[in-house]
């Protein structure tokens, strides 16, 4: 840090990053449309630059706001390594047949009207049983995106769909991490937390399952019967198709609900799909390797380490076929990587430089209620989600920030923490370059911006927690008994 003073940043000092951010943001998607990564790379490296220049201009030294930039990113390594092992995930479950095999039963028991209710429910379900809403979407969102796209259906509503599934489950599990640091944040019961939440959680999934029945009844599937028959030939042709082909998700989602470490789970789950390929989808990691002139051992071998990392690229005949199955790979996720590294260098060069606190220290200034607070604390947590690219800071930062203003105003912890997972939680996969939202648009095939306008639980839950905050619906006063 510099010898010299610190002065305290001015608002127009916070704001101008954001307004820069926000400006840079809307002109690489006006040029480039709804999927440029790369300029919204540019975007966040210059936003970050300039945050630094701001917190030069107040005393800060540049070691000591890089040291800020380099400590946000290491938060975070951990959840980048699982996005790079479930590329690799991706890429072993289509060799092995995993995926196929779940499209091929998929387009079969699943009917076209009830597909975003049945995803949505069976994704909630899930959730609630592993913890994880990242599991959900990179495991059985997968299927049931293929199921999608071969029954004709919109994907930005089927991924939406998925995405308040998971959410709904992980929210609502004790074995969440998001949900025991909300109620550790707080100092909160955690049963007492997970009952709380259920005054907006339940009621917004409601009204999500509401709106995807109708929106099934009212979608009209370009997939007849026909084309359902024959995509079900052609994968029966070109894989070996039967119920020991989900013996990879059968093993991760075991794993998962035992608690064992994600990432050595992805790890497993991507040998499982390696070793059902080499035994029953042969003749597909050699066409994987490409390469004639090699004997079938090295052509194996080759086979495997350029899906794990290039991704499947399959030859069925059938464009169909190969354009629903032409995923994953290690390679794939590389961008989305650089995305969020830029994103949380953004977020940690605001923090050292002083930036995200003076906005938040705005905020308070002029709250006066419990509805004003709660306005707050969403605000702060959807703030942070976009400034700091990160759903765990968007849940400590907040919740460490807010404790003494909820105290001071008599209202419950639990209060506090429905609220960071309310508008933490959820918005983090809202937002393309926070790491949930970079997460969902990679795993599940679509951008952000196509399935956030229909992932209606993440949408809703921050609404309903102001609304009540508005009407004094739902607050426990400080000193009383968690209501149920």
């Amino acid at each position: 840090m510099s010898d010299s003073p610190l002065a305290r940043p001015t608002l127009l000092d916070a704001f101008i990053p954001v307004i820069f951010l926000i400006a840079t943001l809307g002109t690489t998607v006006y040029l480039f449309g709804l999927d440029a990564f790369g300029p919204n790379l540019l975007a966040l490296l210059l936003s970050a630059a300039l945050a630094a220049g701001i917190g030069i201009k107040n005393g800060h030294s540049w070691a000591h706001i890089e040291e800020g930039m380099i400590e946000t990113i290491s938060l975070s390594m951990r959840s980048i390594l699982i996005l790079m092992m479930v590329g690799a995930l991706i890429g072993s479950w289509m060799l092995s047949g995993t995926v196929p095999t779940m499209i091929y039963y998929g387009v079969a028991l699943i009917s076209p009207e009830y597909f975003y209710l049945t995803a949505s429910l069976v994704s909630a379900l899930v959730g609630f049983s592993i913890g994880s809403s990242w599991t959900v979407a990179g495991t059985l969102g997968i299927g049931l995106m293929g199921v999608a796209a071969a029954l004709g259906l919109p994907l930005g509503i089927a991924a939406g769909a998925i995405v308040s599934g998971a959410y709904l489950g992980d929210k609502m599990s004790p074995l969440s991490d998001t949900t025991n640091l909300a109620a550790a944040a707080t100092s909160s019961d955690l049963f007492d937390h997970i009952r709380h939440m259920s005054w907006t959680t339940l009621p917004a999934f409601a009204i999500a399952l509401v709106l995807y029945t109708l929106l099934g009844l009212g979608s009209d599937s370009s997939s007849e019967l026909a084309e359902i028959v024959a995509l079900q030939a052609t994968l029966a042709d070109y894989f070996v198709v039967s119920p020991l082909m989900l013996a990879p998700l059968a093993l991760l989602l075991v794993l998962a609900v035992t608690r064992k470490p994600a990432l050595a789970t992805l790890v497993w789950g991507t040998l499982a799909g390696v070793i059902m390929a080499l035994l029953f989808q042969p003749e597909r990691v050699v066409e994987a390797a490409a390469d004639g002139a090699l004997t079938p051992l090295a052509a194996s071998a080759k086979g495997v380490i350029a899906t794990l990392f290039g991704g499947f690229s399959p030859d069925s005949g059938s464009p169909v076929v190969d354009e629903l199955l032409n995923k994953g790979g290690l390679s794939s996720m590389l961008l989305t990587v650089g995305l969020i590294i830029c994103a949380l260098a953004f977020g940690g060069a605001m923090g050292r430089a002083g930036l995200l606190q003076r906005l938040v220290d705005a905020m308070l200034a002029g709250v006066h209620s419990a509805a004003g607070l709660i306005v707050a604390t969403v605000s702060a947590c959807v703030g942070t989600n976009v400034l700091a690219a990160d759903q765990y800071l968007s849940i400590v930062l907040p919740g460490q920030m807010f404790k003494g203003a909820y105290r001071e105003r008599q209202l419950h912890s639990l209060t506090l923490s429905r609220t960071l997972e309310d508008a933490g939680t959820l918005t983090s996969a809202l937002i393309p370059w926070n790491t949930c939202g970079a997460y969902m648009a990679a795993a599940l095939g679509v951008s952000t911006f196509s399935y956030a306008p229909y992932a209606f639980l993440n949408l809703l839950c921050p609404l309903l927690a102001i609304g009540y905050g508005i009407f004094q619906v739902g607050l426990v006063p400080r000193g009383t008994q968690a209501a149920n």
